[in-house]
């Protein structure tokens, strides 16, 4: 997945298109956390190795990142939800999101259905994604929910060649 992330990465700076990044940046007593009574153990809590990325992800110097899940007390499976995401993407004139990363079933599908309701167009790169999976089947589930929602499904190489303007 991070490989293919990378070529997508490589395609926006190409073309000088915006990039940004969102991410999980939890308190140590997040709602989400079983502790506290939420269904996952900790995980990318603030300042710590587990928040990094990918090591081997790479993250443009124009990069923007996107910190979401920053308050003890409240969930944020999408990028939009406690942050400026929508307001910063109309800013730079965005009318067309592309997703990948984790989760498919969590975080792209919320990501996914807010961009929607805020109006944007939104394709996932479904190679580019990955499913937790906590039940058999969530991940497809997510997929079929994001159609439904009017995103479009698409691979990794069917993106490349689009921004490459090979394929309109």
């Amino acid at each position: 997945m991070v490989p293919g992330l990378n070529k997508v990465i490589k395609a926006f700076e190409r073309r000088s298109l915006p990039i940004l990044f969102t991410r999980d940046w939890h308190p140590l007593d997040h709602i989400s956390f079983r502790s506290r009574g939420g269904i996952w153990p900790p995980h990318c809590v603030q300042g710590t190795p587990g928040a990094e990325f990918h090591p081997g992800l790479r993250i443009p110097a124009g990069a923007t990142i996107i910190s979401k899940g920053t308050s003890r007390d409240a969930e944020a499976y999408s990028g939009f939800r406690g942050t400026n995401l929508e307001e910063l993407l109309k800013s730079l004139g965005v009318e067309e999101i592309f997703l990948g990363g984790l989760t498919t079933d969590y975080c792209v599908r919320e990501t996914t259905l807010d961009a929607r309701t805020a109006g944007f167009s939104v394709t996932v790169i479904e190679d580019c994604t990955r499913a937790v999976d906590a039940r058999p089947g969530d991940g497809g589930r997510a997929l079929a929910d994001m159609r439904r929602a009017g995103a479009k499904l698409t691979t990794l190489s069917e993106v490349v060649k689009r921004l490459a303007g090979t394929q309109q």
